[in-house]
């Protein structure tokens, strides 16, 4: 054999042996089996080269499909199938590309670890149509079928075509919600008033105004109220953390209630959002008085007669006026309010020592077909509470509501007689009501122990009974107090009686006692009776 002849041999033997180790053969037949109940078989990109000579039909597929590739790659077989309460489904079969995994298997075998869905490749003709599961260390292999059975969808599947679409519509919508609470102005836009009183005529924004804060002039429990100059006037700034936005909004709101405009409540300028995000404040301007709140004023001060009777007559006035329900307001519609925190650290007196109601942040209103709504109804300061109240007894109705206010005026005019130096004899330094049994931090339970079981009232001094005036005031606040809520007078009815014993003591000279007595036993009084 010639040297030419033993290269070619060569050469020819060298390429048999590489095409046996390479592709061992350009076709190989595999079992074919694909489920597709609403679409024509289609294959992936990567695999669409390998069949030939299937048909393309809807449904379930099955046969046997050759596989052809490229030369220098290999061919295989797999099979694809799941295991549903023990019953075999086939999900796929067919021809697979050139996987090392799959090199010299003779038997389609998984050997996974209980896989979700099984999967196994092998070489050899039609070497899928038996495929097993063999998982490493485990016992003699579980032999399964080729016989396709339809898949049907999972308890996942089912779960997530169902909750997808209802989480997509829960974060555009909370992602909505989210623009419009970032961009949209809380409130429409705050007018100063140039005039008072009347009705607020249009001016320039309060933004657009200079607001100076000066100092704190006192702190609560929803914020602290600063004195501030607004251009040449001083203006009172109640400020709001943000945790305490609710209080600050139906503050607000009360404020902006038709007919709110009264010269024995506190006046209204604007209300502001100030800064951002976690250093947001909130604020109500109102109208400032130097002389402060009630209570911290009969701290330093005792009162004559004449000024407790201007104090307790505008104070009932005011509180007559909120509790009113006006249809034919010149404002509009003024609803009947109930204050809900009424004490003598929320009465402010002006320079002349006529008071104002102020702190609406409790405040709720009635009108007319409407229920007071979804409110809590132990609300306001321990040390001021009703009876009912404090037993949690109270009946959601407009009037039960007022006569809860009632109750606390009596307390603030026990406050104001406490301070009065008409009566003939020492005056104490100055005292909340019930701090003589409770101290100055009364519990709930403090409280519902001195007035609801025990029925105690603040002590009414002997000395005031010696008073015409006084004596006559004894007795409103014993009918403002009563554990009875429905016997309590109305605020209208304790600014009458007020308005009559200033009259009869104003006409009778100290000396003249004894006749006054007898005179006013005839004189009629207004009724005990609620006029609520």
């Amino acid at each position: 054999m010639g040297s030419a002849t033993k290269l070619a041999f060569s050469v020819f033997l060298i390429s048999c042996s590489s095409g046996a180790i390479l592709g061992r053969s350009d076709t190989q037949d595999c079992v074919h089996y694909n489920y597709s109940p609403s679409s024509s078989l289609s294959s992936s990109s990567s695999l669409s080269s390998l069949y030939a000579g299937v048909s393309e039909s809807r449904g379930n597929l099955s046969g046997v499909v050759t596989c052809s590739g490229e030369k220098d790659k290999r061919l295989h077989c797999f099979a694809t199938w799941k295991n549903i309460s023990g019953e075999v489904r086939v999900v796929k079969q067919g021809c697979w590309l050139d996987d090392p995994d799959c090199y010299d298997r003779s038997e389609c075998v998984e050997k996974k670890d209980a896989p979700e869905v099984f999967f196994c490749c092998c070489e050899g003709s039609l070497c899928n149509s038996q495929f097993f599961y063999r998982p490493d260390g485990s016992q003699p292999p579980v032999h399964t079928t080729n016989k396709p059975v339809a898949p049907q969808p999972t308890v996942l599947s089912t779960l997530m075509y169902s909750l997808v679409p209802i989480m997509a519509v829960s974060a555009v919508f909370l992602f909505s919600f989210w623009m419009y609470r970032h961009h949209k102005l809380a409130y429409p836009p705050v007018l100063v008033p140039t005039q008072d009183p009347g009705p607020m005529p249009p001016s320039p924004l309060l933004g657009q105004k200079p607001l100076q804060l000066l100092e704190v002039k006192a702190r609560g429990r929803f914020g602290c109220v600063w004195k501030a100059q607004l251009l040449s006037e001083y203006v009172a700034v109640k400020i709001f953390p943000l945790q305490n936005k609710h209080s600050w909004q139906n503050e607000y709101e009360m404020f902006c209630v038709s007919g709110m405009r009264h010269e024995n409540l506190l006046q209204f300028i604007g209300g502001e959002k100030r800064g951002s995000d976690t250093e947001l404040e909130l604020w109500l301007i109102t109208a400032y008085h130097e002389k402060g709140s009630l209570c911290d004023y009969l701290k330093a001060n005792v009162l004559s007669w004449s000024e407790l009777c201007l104090i307790a007559q505008s104070m009932s006035r005011g509180l007559a006026y909120l509790h009113q329900d006006i249809p034919g307001h010149k404002d509009g519609h003024k609803p009947a309010i109930a204050h809900r925190d009424f004490k003598s650290k929320n009465v402010l007196l002006k320079s002349n020592l006529t008071a104002c109601i102020a702190d609406f942040g409790l405040a709720l209103r009635f009108e007319a077909g409407t229920s007071p709504g979804d409110t809590h109804g132990q609300v306001g300061t321990r040390r001021y509470m009703a009876p009912e109240v404090l037993e949690g007894a109270i009946s959601f109705q407009r009037d039960s509501f007022l006569r809860i206010d009632m109750y606390a005026v009596g307390l603030v005019l026990w406050e104001l007689a406490s301070r009065c130096k008409a009566a003939d004899g020492p005056l104490d330094e100055y005292m909340l009501p019930y701090e003589e049994e409770v101290g100055q931090h009364p519990s709930l339970e403090d409280m519902q122990e001195v007035v609801v079981h025990k029925k105690l009232r603040p002590t009414l001094r002997e000395c005031w009974q010696k008073h015409t005036g006084l004596s006559l005031l004894c007795e409103t606040m014993e009918e403002c107090w009563d554990g009875e809520a429905e016997a309590r007078l109305s605020a209208g009815c304790v600014e009458e009686r007020v308005v009559q014993m200033q009259r009869q003591t104003s006409v009778t000279a100290p000396e003249d006692i004894v006749t006054v007595v007898t005179m006013v036993t005839n004189v009629d009084y207004p009724p005990k009776e609620s006029s609520l």
